[in-house]
Protein backbone atom coordinates (compact mmCIF):
# COMPACT_ATOMS: atom_id res chain seq x y z
CA UNK A 1 0.00 0.00 0.00
CA UNK A 2 1.32 3.36 -0.55
CA UNK A 3 0.57 6.86 0.67
CA UNK A 4 1.87 9.68 -1.36
CA UNK A 5 1.27 13.08 1.60
CA UNK A 6 1.36 16.67 -0.55
CA UNK A 7 1.99 18.50 3.03
CA UNK A 8 3.89 21.97 4.57
CA UNK A 9 5.32 19.87 7.31
CA UNK A 10 6.33 16.30 6.57
CA UNK A 11 8.64 16.58 9.58
CA UNK A 12 4.60 16.03 11.56
CA UNK A 13 4.64 12.52 10.23
CA UNK A 14 8.20 10.82 11.55
CA UNK A 15 5.73 9.33 14.41
CA UNK A 16 4.50 6.98 11.94
CA UNK A 17 7.66 5.28 12.04
CA UNK A 18 6.90 4.11 15.37
CA UNK A 19 4.72 0.82 16.14
CA UNK A 20 2.74 -1.22 14.52
CA UNK A 21 2.93 1.21 10.94
CA UNK A 22 6.65 1.82 11.56
CA UNK A 23 7.21 -2.21 11.31
CA UNK A 24 5.02 -2.18 8.62
CA UNK A 25 7.53 0.36 6.81
CA UNK A 26 10.61 -1.92 7.24
CA UNK A 27 8.53 -4.97 5.97
CA UNK A 28 8.08 -2.92 2.89
CA UNK A 29 3.79 -3.81 3.45
CA UNK A 30 3.08 0.15 3.20
CA UNK A 31 5.02 3.30 2.03
CA UNK A 32 5.03 6.71 3.15
CA UNK A 33 6.21 9.16 0.89
CA UNK A 34 6.08 12.58 1.87
CA UNK A 35 6.15 16.05 -0.73
CA UNK A 36 7.35 18.83 1.18
CA UNK A 37 4.43 21.08 -0.96
CA UNK A 38 6.18 24.72 -0.17
CA UNK A 39 9.50 22.69 -1.97
CA UNK A 40 7.18 23.83 -5.62
CA UNK A 41 7.29 27.45 -4.58
CA UNK A 42 8.21 30.12 -7.58
CA UNK A 43 8.96 32.51 -4.45
CA UNK A 44 12.44 33.56 -3.49
CA UNK A 45 11.18 33.45 0.22
CA UNK A 46 9.46 29.89 -0.48
CA UNK A 47 5.79 31.43 0.46
CA UNK A 48 2.71 29.31 -0.53
CA UNK A 49 -0.16 31.21 0.19
CA UNK A 50 -2.03 34.72 -0.59
CA UNK A 51 -4.67 36.79 0.58
CA UNK A 52 -8.39 35.52 -0.24
CA UNK A 53 -10.31 37.48 -3.21
CA UNK A 54 -13.27 38.84 -1.52
CA UNK A 55 -11.39 40.06 2.07
CA UNK A 56 -11.61 38.09 4.84
CA UNK A 57 -9.29 36.66 7.69
CA UNK A 58 -6.31 34.45 7.44
CA UNK A 59 -4.07 33.10 4.10
CA UNK A 60 -5.29 30.56 1.49
CA UNK A 61 -2.98 28.33 -0.11
CA UNK A 62 -2.13 29.04 -3.86
CA UNK A 63 -3.36 26.51 -6.26
CA UNK A 64 -0.19 26.39 -8.73
CA UNK A 65 2.07 25.66 -5.63
CA UNK A 66 -0.20 22.50 -4.77
CA UNK A 67 -0.79 21.27 -8.04
CA UNK A 68 2.59 21.35 -9.36
CA UNK A 69 3.41 19.05 -5.73
CA UNK A 70 0.46 17.10 -7.17
CA UNK A 71 2.19 16.76 -10.63
CA UNK A 72 5.40 15.85 -9.52
CA UNK A 73 3.96 12.08 -8.23
CA UNK A 74 4.84 9.60 -11.32
CA UNK A 75 1.40 7.69 -10.97
CA UNK A 76 -1.24 10.27 -11.17
CA UNK A 77 -3.90 7.68 -11.04
CA UNK A 78 -4.48 6.48 -7.30
CA UNK A 79 -7.50 8.26 -5.65
CA UNK A 80 -6.61 11.68 -4.52
CA UNK A 81 -8.23 12.61 -0.57
CA UNK A 82 -8.47 16.24 0.86
CA UNK A 83 -8.73 16.20 4.84
CA UNK A 84 -10.84 18.73 5.26
CA UNK A 85 -13.88 18.95 8.08
CA UNK A 86 -16.62 19.77 5.00
CA UNK A 87 -15.71 15.95 4.31
CA UNK A 88 -17.76 12.86 5.09
CA UNK A 89 -17.15 11.33 8.37
CA UNK A 90 -14.64 8.77 8.50
CA UNK A 91 -15.82 5.33 9.81
CA UNK A 92 -14.62 1.86 9.37
CA UNK A 93 -16.30 0.79 6.70
CA UNK A 94 -14.93 3.61 4.43
CA UNK A 95 -11.32 2.65 6.69
CA UNK A 96 -11.94 -1.29 4.72
CA UNK A 97 -12.66 0.46 1.47
CA UNK A 98 -9.78 2.56 1.30
CA UNK A 99 -7.61 -0.31 2.01
CA UNK A 100 -8.63 -2.26 -1.56
CA UNK A 101 -6.94 1.01 -2.75
CA UNK A 102 -3.48 -0.11 -3.28
CA UNK A 103 -2.13 3.79 -3.62
CA UNK A 104 -3.61 7.12 -2.06
CA UNK A 105 -2.46 10.69 -2.36
CA UNK A 106 -3.46 12.87 0.55
CA UNK A 107 -3.39 16.39 0.27
CA UNK A 108 -3.06 18.29 3.51
CA UNK A 109 -4.65 21.65 3.87
CA UNK A 110 -3.17 24.24 6.09
CA UNK A 111 -4.63 28.66 7.14
CA UNK A 112 -7.76 28.55 5.64
CA UNK A 113 -7.53 26.36 3.25
CA UNK A 114 -7.00 25.90 -0.50
CA UNK A 115 -7.78 27.31 -3.58
CA UNK A 116 -11.06 25.88 -4.74
CA UNK A 117 -9.47 25.49 -8.37
CA UNK A 118 -6.84 22.96 -7.65
CA UNK A 119 -9.45 21.52 -5.35
CA UNK A 120 -12.33 20.67 -8.14
CA UNK A 121 -9.01 19.45 -10.49
CA UNK A 122 -7.42 16.61 -8.74
CA UNK A 123 -9.37 15.76 -5.39
CA UNK A 124 -11.46 12.50 -5.95
CA UNK A 125 -12.87 12.73 -2.55
CA UNK A 126 -12.77 14.67 0.63
CA UNK A 127 -12.74 13.55 4.18
CA UNK A 128 -12.98 14.13 7.85
CA UNK A 129 -11.94 13.19 11.06
CA UNK A 130 -14.84 14.81 13.21
CA UNK A 131 -17.14 17.73 13.24
CA UNK A 132 -13.99 20.33 14.94
CA UNK A 133 -11.31 22.28 13.04
CA UNK A 134 -7.45 22.01 13.72
CA UNK A 135 -4.93 23.88 12.37
CA UNK A 136 -4.28 21.53 9.30
CA UNK A 137 -4.61 18.86 8.19
CA UNK A 138 -1.49 16.51 8.84
CA UNK A 139 -3.34 15.13 12.03
CA UNK A 140 -6.15 14.13 10.00
CA UNK A 141 -3.78 12.13 7.47
CA UNK A 142 -1.83 10.41 10.16
CA UNK A 143 -5.24 9.18 11.93
CA UNK A 144 -6.25 8.06 7.64
CA UNK A 145 -2.57 6.47 7.31
CA UNK A 146 -2.85 4.21 10.60
CA UNK A 147 -6.21 3.30 10.50
CA UNK A 148 -6.16 1.99 6.51
CA UNK A 149 -2.59 0.54 7.21
CA UNK A 150 -3.75 -1.89 9.53
CA UNK A 151 -5.77 -3.41 7.17
CA UNK A 152 -3.46 -4.46 4.45
CA UNK A 153 -2.58 -7.55 4.58
CA UNK A 154 -0.16 -8.47 7.07
CA UNK A 155 0.22 -5.53 9.12
CA UNK A 156 -1.37 -7.62 11.60
CA UNK A 157 -3.17 -10.87 12.00
CA UNK A 158 -6.59 -11.47 10.88
CA UNK A 159 -8.12 -12.65 14.37
CA UNK A 160 -7.29 -9.47 15.80
CA UNK A 161 -8.95 -7.30 12.44
CA UNK A 162 -12.32 -9.27 13.20
CA UNK A 163 -12.67 -9.05 16.74
CA UNK A 164 -11.76 -5.44 17.49
CA UNK A 165 -14.49 -2.53 17.82
CA UNK A 166 -16.54 -1.47 14.72
CA UNK A 167 -15.81 -4.80 12.73
CA UNK A 168 -18.83 -6.96 13.24
CA UNK A 169 -20.81 -3.83 13.97
CA UNK A 170 -20.44 -3.71 17.71
CA UNK A 171 -17.77 -2.06 20.25
CA UNK A 172 -15.38 -4.98 21.09
CA UNK A 173 -15.57 -6.86 24.44
CA UNK A 174 -13.58 -6.30 28.00
CA UNK A 175 -10.24 -7.72 27.37
CA UNK A 176 -8.21 -9.03 31.31
CA UNK A 177 -4.22 -10.17 30.84
CA UNK A 178 -1.90 -11.19 33.88
CA UNK A 179 -2.55 -10.82 36.97
CA UNK A 180 -5.16 -13.03 37.57
CA UNK A 181 -6.46 -10.61 40.32
CA UNK A 182 -5.41 -6.83 40.46
CA UNK A 183 -7.03 -4.51 43.32
CA UNK A 184 -8.89 -7.08 45.17
CA UNK A 185 -10.57 -7.50 41.74
CA UNK A 186 -10.49 -11.26 39.65
CA UNK A 187 -10.42 -12.27 35.90
CA UNK A 188 -14.43 -13.53 35.01
CA UNK A 189 -14.35 -16.79 35.69
CA UNK A 190 -15.57 -18.00 32.48
CA UNK A 191 -12.30 -16.57 30.75
CA UNK A 192 -10.20 -19.09 33.02
CA UNK A 193 -12.53 -21.67 31.36
CA UNK A 194 -10.53 -22.70 28.88
CA UNK A 195 -14.47 -23.76 27.22
CA UNK A 196 -14.07 -22.08 23.93
CA UNK A 197 -18.06 -21.92 23.04
CA UNK A 198 -19.15 -20.15 26.46
CA UNK A 199 -16.20 -17.98 26.08
CA UNK A 200 -16.83 -16.62 22.91
CA UNK A 201 -20.76 -16.79 23.61
CA UNK A 202 -19.49 -14.34 26.83
CA UNK A 203 -18.04 -12.14 24.49
CA UNK A 204 -20.45 -11.77 22.36
CA UNK A 205 -22.99 -10.89 24.68
CA UNK A 206 -20.44 -8.28 26.50
CA UNK A 207 -20.04 -6.25 23.17
CA UNK A 208 -23.44 -6.26 22.94
CA UNK A 209 -23.67 -4.90 26.60
CA UNK A 210 -20.92 -2.25 26.28
CA UNK A 211 -22.48 -1.38 22.87
CA UNK A 212 -25.76 -0.85 24.28
CA UNK A 213 -24.31 1.44 27.30
CA UNK A 214 -21.73 3.33 25.51
CA UNK A 215 -22.66 3.62 21.76
CA UNK A 216 -27.08 2.89 21.29
CA UNK A 217 -26.53 4.55 18.41
CA UNK A 218 -24.65 1.33 16.79
CA UNK A 219 -27.39 -1.20 17.48
CA UNK A 220 -29.76 1.07 16.42
CA UNK A 221 -28.35 1.60 12.76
Amino acid sequence: MKFDVLTLFPEMFGILNQSIIGKAIEKELIDINLINIRDFSKDKHKKVDDTPYGGGAGMVMKPDVVYDAYKSIEDRNAKVIYMSPQGKTLNQKKVEELAKEGHLIILCGHYEGIDQRVLDKIVDEEISIGDYVLTGGEIPAMVLIDSVSRYVKGVLNEESIQEESFSNGLLEYPQYTRPETFEGVKVPEILLSGHHENIEKWRKEKSIEITKKKRPEILEK
